[in-house]
């Protein structure tokens, strides 16, 4: 039998490589493709203008068709947005501590971290890593891979990226009830930013969308607990490997 193909897309200033504790223990199981996103990684850095929409279409061009998409922070918006305008191309949406149609006070506190990143790059990694990792019992040395994916972002391509990300849940939220694939929406008890309260908006708002929250998971609930969400992964896309 054929093993299901599952893309995992990464969050904003980040790569592909933040999904290898998940990707290990999914290897068994399924066909795992990490790709970078437009604006990262081995790609060129993002323009002033790239959209929602221009991430979107460029990741919807190289998933192979039939792939189960797997999206965090801001791959979750990108997944989602693939999975409404592009749906012919993948057969079920994970979306990992998505946020989700903020509120104007949520929307308020991701515009300052906007304009922190625009002024003050050291002080926006800084700031990323506490929220991300503070309290949890991820070795030093992990947190330090991330640190220095970070830092090696372009710094005016991470800031056009993370203006999608700030802004893309008012672009994609008024059309979340049109997917029409099987979906999962999960994040941490624990997660500041992409709170369960976002999760259930989002559960509430994709028909049909299951919602999970993981006790004691911050932001990086694929570093923090690999094994936790790559279980709920093989249960979800188990159901759907055949869809």
């Amino acid at each position: 039998m054929t093993p299901p193909t599952v893309v995992l897309l990464h969050g904003v200033g980040l790569d592909g490589s933040m999904w290898s504790p998940v990707a290990e223990r999914l290897g068994d199981h399924m066909d795992i493709r990490c790709p970078d996103l437009p604006g990262h990684g081995v790609n060129p850095p993002a323009p002033a203008d790239v959209t929602l929409d221009d991430l979107a279409a460029e990741v919807a061009a190289q998933i192979p068709s039939g792939a189960h998409l797997v999206g965090f922070s801001l791959g979750a918006l990108v997944a989602q947005y693939i999975a409404r305008y592009h749906p012919g191309r993948i057969v079920s949406l994970t979306s990992v501590a998505s946020v989700c149609k903020r509120t104007p006070d949520e929307r308020s506190a991701v515009l300052g971290r906007l304009a922190m990143a625009e002024h003050d790059f050291d002080a926006t990694v800084r700031a990323s890593l506490h929220r991300w990792y503070d309290g949890t019992d991820v070795p030093d040395d992990v947190v330090g891979r991330t640190e220095r994916v970070l830092r090696a972002t372009d710094h005016a391509g991470f800031v056009n990226c993370y203006r999608v990300f700030a802004t893309g849940d008012a672009r994609i939220g008024p059309h979340l009830g049109r997917i029409d694939l099987p979906s999962l929406a999960i994040t941490g008890a624990l997660d500041p930013g992409s709170t369960p309260e976002m999760t259930h908006r989002l559960a509430a708002s994709i028909p049909g969308c299951r919602a999970i929250v993981v006790d004691g998971a911050r932001h990086m609930l694929p570093v923090q607990y690999p094994s936790v969400l790559a279980d709920h992964l093989i249960a979800f896309i188990g159901e759907h490997a055949h869809a």
